[in-house]
């Protein structure tokens, strides 16, 4: 077993792990194979050090939080998956709330709207950890992360240290965690404004139902798949050539929203990226635009 190392220095430090672990219902897209091994950390501290374990192995390994975002290939994935998810601290002071990297954002936004902390209405649909929000500076609804992010904690693998981030580099879908990947996000500082719980919850609400109305929730999928390109939204650019309802296999591009590629009919990960093909080509091709994947790609 190439891991076996590994395995015995996760042990030595108390970290739960699984062996062979199926990924497919760690997605929101449940599409999926078999990693060799997967690492739950219960702390931030706990996430450094598996990180730490990871490098000093040479293992390599992607960090995942929810698996809102992500699309795992099928097969054999020879990587170490960290998921966040059990790092749920969460520390309300005044008008900030620091939170760990595996929050969710829904229910950090309704922690905020019960305690009338206005500026996280935009996360109430959004199915991400704050650690995946951070990476790619998430947004909705006109909000991003950026708007509300003070600093953040992280790992720094190059000094072995955990380090505060005051500068993220946030653009659009981008911050300093996705360009640097020598940082793993641990924890946020988020500042908000005081507001009325009933307000902010009505707005909660208001961005909910527009969410179920537009959006194909009903399917797996990993959210919107495309960037927005810029001066124009994908979804439209797709609907305009002709490619709603577009097929491959069991994947498909939503009716309901053609910025979503959707699993429709158990569709293994070759169908999405068939149709993402499909996608991209057609719309370079009939309106000179190339659309980006947004979705993290693991294999």
């Amino acid at each position: 077993m190439p891991y076996s190392n590994l395995l015995r220095l996760l042990e030595k430090n108390g970290i739960e792990y699984k062996t062979e672990y199926n990924l497919k219902n760690s997605s929101t897209f449940r599409i999926g194979g078999v990693c060799d091994v997967a690492l739950f950390p219960k702390s931030a501290d706990e996430l450094g050090m598996c990180i730490a374990l990871l490098d000093a192995e040479n293992y390599p390994f992607c960090v995942v939080g929810r698996g809102s975002n992500t699309l795992f290939s099928d097969g054999e994935i020879h990587k170490a998956i960290v998921f966040t998810s059990a790092l749920c601290d969460i520390d309300v002071r005044d008008e900030r709330i620091i939170a760990d990297a595996g929050v969710g954002l829904m229910s950090l936004s309704a922690l905020a709207c019960e305690k009338g902390l206005s500026g996280l209405e935009f996360a109430c649909g959004i199915p991400g950890s704050v650690g995946g929000a951070m990476y790619m500076n998430a947004g909705a609804h006109g909000g991003t992360m950026a708007d509300v992010v003070v600093k953040s904690r992280a790992y720094d693998r190059m000094s072995g240290s955990i380090i505060t981030v005051e500068n993220h580099d946030f653009a659009y879908r981008k911050s300093v965690y996705m360009q640097n990947p020598r940082l793993v996000c641990l924890s946020a500082v988020l500042e908000l404004k005081k507001g009325s719980s009933d307000e902010i919850k009505a707005k909660m609400k208001q961005l909910l139902q527009a969410r179920r109305q537009s959006q194909p929730l009903e399917y797996p999928s990993a959210g919107s798949y495309f960037k927005r390109p810029e001066g124009d939204f994908a979804g439209r650019l797709i609907e305009v050539c002709g490619l709603k309802g577009a097929t491959v296999g069991g994947a498909t591009v939503s009716e309901k929203h053609a910025g979503f590629i959707i699993n429709s009919n158990n569709a293994a990960f070759e169908d999405v990226m068939e149709l993402e093909k499909r996608v991209i080509d057609t719309v370079l091709e009939k309106t000179g635009i190339k659309l980006e994947r947004e979705v993290e790609i693991v294999r």
